[in-house]
């Protein structure tokens, strides 16, 4: 076996979960080869250099083999080649998510305490009542 389709090569290398996802990834324009679209039906062969959009971060991987069933880990992974700027790239990606500052963080003061919430419910039965006075 020379060539497969390119959903059927990205599920067996897994690269996604499901056929049904990496159809879908490809059809959305997340995955190229040779910097060209493709679509789901298009033959993969042995050489040829894809990038794929992973959670908005591109990996460029070189096909080194051809299979259409999904095997373990390692044998999915004997696959492809991951090329040297690519693991680069997420590395540094990885960096700056680490040095980011936590979201949480730039909260000033956090959820209402137990006792704050029962000050702003007794404020709101006070002066925000639907009757006619």
């Amino acid at each position: 076996m020379d060539k497969t389709r390119i959903d059927k090569w990205l599920w067996a290398a897994r690269f996604f979960k499901t056929r049904s996802l990496a159809t879908e990834a490809v059809n959305r324009g997340h995955v190229q080869i040779g910097k060209q679209d493709v679509k789901p039906a298009r033959d993969v062969r042995v050489g040829d250099v894809l990038t794929i959009l992973q959670a908005n971060l591109p990996r460029t991987v070189v096909v080194m083999g051809i299979s259409e069933q999904r095997g373990s880990a390692p044998v999915a992974q004997a696959l492809y080649a991951e090329t040297a700027e690519s693991m680069e790239q997420r590395a540094k990606a990885a960096e700056r998510r680490r040095l980011s500052p936590e979201p949480a963080l730039a909260l000033e003061h956090g959820r209402p305490t137990k006792r704050d919430r029962r000050n702003l419910e007794k404020t709101w039965d006070d002066r925000w009542s639907a009757s006619l006075d």
